[in-house]
């Protein structure tokens, strides 16, 4: 009896351990590529759509109520929402956005803003549907999805923020380089330099996100204007993004749910997506 405990035992161990390396795998997807379907750089659903000043690139899956996904910044592309995309398109319209700068998008002329990614999403939604949507962000996506929230009401019915807590100036001073960023996942950006149009602009890109979030606010201001219910998620060992700010955000939105995760850090969706998912589905389904 005990001899067969011990099996069962670690037979899960194993399980657990090759299902954070396929995590892992996914979040980031390197050359050994897990996903059957290349999100992000997909030629049978890829689109493109023209903003005032960049070529933005999205990817439509599935049928039904239209969902917006906006991942995260520098390190984030539309692949680290796989798990998110598989299950989704079962039952939505999944618009999966690829942010200025990021994968196939363009970075533009203009310096990067909330505001600007906020319309570069909703140009995006006009191209592929009028109806209004749900938004699930993550991080810099996460950002911008309480903005376009803010500044698009009638469009966006509900929206699932992932580890994007309260800012403001002097809260978190960014000094990452290009440099740096290769150096910690050199593969990660081999492949992302082959995707963006306009490699050459990396270090452009890394200095335009330090100067965005060296001087940008979201607080009560912004947020208490959001009128949609908003689902607020986070890792309750996100070093980023503490908890206690991102439970202060969601305080000041007027229709709020919280959920934190727990022994999950920044990405808590990728670190444990059936977790995540077991809060998300019955905020989708209410």
């Amino acid at each position: 009896m005990i001899s067969r405990f011990i099996t069962i035992l670690f037979i899960l161990i194993i399980s657990i351990e090759m299902n954070a390396q396929q995590n892992l795998i996914r979040a980031f997807q390197p050359p050994n590529v897990v996903n059957k379907i290349p999100y992000g750089n997909n030629p049978q659903t890829g689109r493109y759509v023209q903003t005032k000043d960049a070529k933005i690139y999205y990817e439509v899956y599935g049928k039904g109520q239209p969902i917006v996904l906006l991942h995260g910044g520098l390190f984030g592309s539309t692949v680290e929402f796989a798990d998110f995309i598989d299950q989704l398109k079962q039952n939505y319209q999944v618009i999966a956005i690829s942010t200025r700068g990021h994968g196939k998008s363009e970075l533009g002329k203009e310096p990067l803003t909330l505001e600007q990614r906020a319309n570069d999403a909703m140009t995006v939604i006009n191209a592929v549907t009028k109806d209004s949507v749900i938004v699930l962000g993550f991080s810099d996506g996460g950002y911008s999805a309480y903005r376009l929230g803010a500044m698009y009401p009638e469009r966006v019915k509900k929206m699932i923020v992932i580890g994007a807590g309260e800012i403001r100036p002097g809260f978190r001073e960014f000094k990452f380089t290009a440099k740096q960023a290769m150096e910690m996942d050199k593969p990660f950006w081999e492949q992302q330099l082959k995707l963006m149009p306009e490699p050459n602009r990396v270090e452009d890109l890394f200095t335009q996100v330090a100067n965005c979030y060296n001087n940008v606010t979201v607080s009560q201001s912004l947020l208490s204007t959001i009128k949609c219910p908003v689902l607020v998620m986070a890792g309750d060992k996100d070093d980023g993004n503490p908890v206690e700010r991102v439970v202060s955000a969601a305080r000041f939105i007027p229709n709020h749910q919280i959920s934190i995760i727990p022994n999950t850090g920044h990405g808590c969706h990728n670190d444990n997506f059936p977790a995540a998912w077991a809060s998300i589905e019955p905020f989708l389904k209410k």
